[in-house]
């Protein structure tokens, strides 16, 4: 554990400070929108564009990633983005603000497969929800913290534009500075819905429902809390809590899924979504400010934790070789999700009020969670016991394999190829969720 740890700390370091940039420009960009007079359609349009440019920015990440390697992609596409940000301080219509969110959403999409193709690669099978969770809780850190930042400058001017510049430029020095090995370019570079539905329909659908919940959440979040009254910083504060939350849930959750099927820990994390958005409804119509923010933060622990364990289930599955492809896959799926929901969202509250954007979030967690129920009841799993070796790493240990592998792996401490177990293929058919 410690050992892959230290393989991933690098881009974790980058991730983080990317991230703490993101998280400042989620609060600042709806905020900002409405200062000049947007409507609440035209930024759930706005958030629509990133999740239409973050679905093709999913078809180019693994050729571009094959092409240049994981250091060279990350560091050319952060730069991009830093100079976008700063290209925002002169968007002043709807169109302006729709083409530079659809290309920022292209370059976060390439960042991302590159980050979560990274941590992937360098986690094995009985660490891999640990892994992943460590390196969620640093970056949700990061999302967390930031958008406080909001109280530090005039949304008017340009300040606060420029400082996520800033701090995003600075995520390139741990990686141009890092002297861990990237891993191997990826086998596969293409986006493979279907085949990857056929293995694991569980983590596929999750990914879309998250994109489809979390995307007009986060990105009407500042907008909503204006709406029912609470001053702008307070609003910014929501985002704060939804990150908070994760925050505390995140290596919990991770270690559960470690040690159960998957699937039970998605269907549960939908179903108690549904329930806190209901729970949202109702401190907001009584304006109880303190039960929002903690229903909030209970929101984000639930809603946002839900896309790693998806990663976690689908890498399970796959060949050790498609795991780029893999999470490729998942993040156009939350891509699709994300494109479509701020519409949905935005038309929620705009016919229903502000708390039509909850009511939209509790319909959609539940439908998630009925889906995956029914595919747990329709392919009932056996505990598969295997063995896996990290080499260089710690001396070998029998692992019960709870109900979540698709294959027995082992992997040496270079990012060598994983050995396939011979019975991997029935055993991926017979346990694909």
């Amino acid at each position: 554990m410690n050992f892959s740890l230290a393989l991933i700390w690098t881009i974790t370091a980058a991730t983080t400070l990317l991230q703490a940039g993101n998280g400042l420009l989620q609060a600042l960009m709806p905020l900002r929108m409405q200062a000049e007079g947007l409507s609440v359609s035209a930024i759930g349009v706005v958030a629509a564009a990133y999740g239409l440019g973050f679905s093709t920015g999913c078809f180019l990440a693994p050729a571009f990633i094959r092409h240049v390697g994981y250091i060279r992609a990350f560091a050319s596409l952060a730069a991009m983005v830093a100079v976008l940000v700063l290209v925002m301080t002169q968007a002043h219509s709807t169109l302006a603000w729709v083409l530079l969110r659809g290309l920022t959403g292209v370059t976060f999409a390439c960042i991302f497969t590159v980050t979560d193709g990274w941590i992937s690669a360098r986690a094995t099978s009985s660490h891999r929800g640990r892994v992943l969770s460590f390196y969620m809780v640093c970056t949700k850190i990061a999302l967390m913290l930031s958008p406080l930042g909001i109280a530090l400058g005039d949304l008017r001017t340009d300040g606060l534009f420029m400082a996520v510049s800033a701090v995003i430029s600075l995520s390139l020095l741990p990686i141009a500075a890092t002297s861990t090995q990237e891993p191997p370019a990826p086998l596969g570079v293409k986006i493979e819905v279907r085949d990857l539905f056929a293995l694991a329909p569980s983590a596929v659908v999750g990914s879309f429902v998250v994109g489809l919940v979390n995307g007009p959440v986060i990105a009407i979040t500042p907008v909503f809390g204006v709406s029912i009254g609470l001053a702008q910083e307070r609003a910014a504060a929501l985002l704060f809590a939804l990150q908070a939350g994760s925050l505390l849930l995140q290596w919990p959750l991770g270690w559960l899924s470690d040690r159960a099927d998957r699937r039970y820990v998605i269907a549960g994390l939908a179903a108690g979504t549904s329930l806190i958005s209901v729970l949202i409804l109702v401190a907001s119509a009584q304006g109880a400010q303190d039960l929002i923010l903690w229903s909030f933060a209970a929101w984000g622990g639930l809603a946002l934790c839900i896309y790693s364990v998806c990663v976690a289930h689908a890498c399970d599955i796959v060949d050790p070789g498609r795991i780029v492809s893999t999470v490729g896959t998942l993040l156009f799926a939350w891509a699709a999700g994300v494109t479509v929901g701020p519409l949905f969202g935005a038309v929620a509250m705009e016919l229903l009020g502000p708390g039509g954007l909850f009511i939209y979030s509790a319909v959609a967690s539940l439908g998630l969670a009925v889906f995956v129920i029914l595919r747990i009841v329709q392919i009932q799993r056996a505990p598969v016991k295997g063995g896996f070796v990290v080499a260089s790493t710690s001396s070998a240990a029998p692992t019960v394999v709870a109900r979540t592998e698709g294959i027995a792996s082992s992997q040496d401490g270079d990012g060598g190829v994983p050995a396939q177990n011979s019975a991997s293929a029935v055993t991926r058919e017979e346990t694909s969720s």
